[in-house]
């Protein structure tokens, strides 16, 4: 495919960052290969500077946040976030997700992120108590790994959709 076809094909895979996508197409447009899109994008991430890893990892919407509840998620976080069951919180869970979600910025400067598809809401909570633990180096660098595995499962979800 062409680089502009790769680049809105591909656009949506890192979260409100289609740059991802614009640095990969030079490299990967004419792939069918996802190991090497998949790759080749991880790179782009890898390689960025810190204020723009900083950038994607603020890109990500809070879990069971108030974008959720506005309906204003991307398409690909309203389903991941459902398959989750985070639209199913109850009243006690939401409460308990706004505040680590408050405290996890208090501490870190940027959203909680967990590649949450097939987790339950038990286990998210539970990764999301013990990652507040971490310093902020190892939370960010778990950030861009949970990060590059949102966008991995993305690209499997795009390859099954065919």
């Amino acid at each position: 495919m062409s680089q502009p076809e790769f680049i809105t094909r591909f656009s949506g895979i890192y979260e409100h960052s289609a740059w991802v996508a614009e640095e990969a197409a030079p490299f990967v447009a004419d792939s069918t290969d996802l190991d090497a899109i998949s790759a080749v994008m991880a790179d782009c991430v890898d390689n960025a500077s810190t204020e723009k890893q900083l950038e994607l990892i603020r890109a990500h919407p809070d879990l069971a946040g108030k974008a959720q509840v506005a309906g204003e998620l991307t398409a690909e976080s309203t389903s991941e976030q459902s398959s989750a069951g985070l639209g199913q919180c109850s009243a006690e869970e939401y409460d308990l997700f706004q505040a680590l979600n408050t405290a996890y910025h208090d501490k870190f400067g940027f959203p909680f992120v967990m590649a949450v598809r097939n987790s339950s809401r038990a286990e998210i909570l539970e990764a999301f108590a013990g990652r507040l633990e971490n310093d902020p180096d190892t939370e960010f660098e778990t950030a861009l790994a949970e990060i590059h595995t949102i966008a991995r499962l993305r690209l499997q979800a795009m390859e099954e959709a065919q």
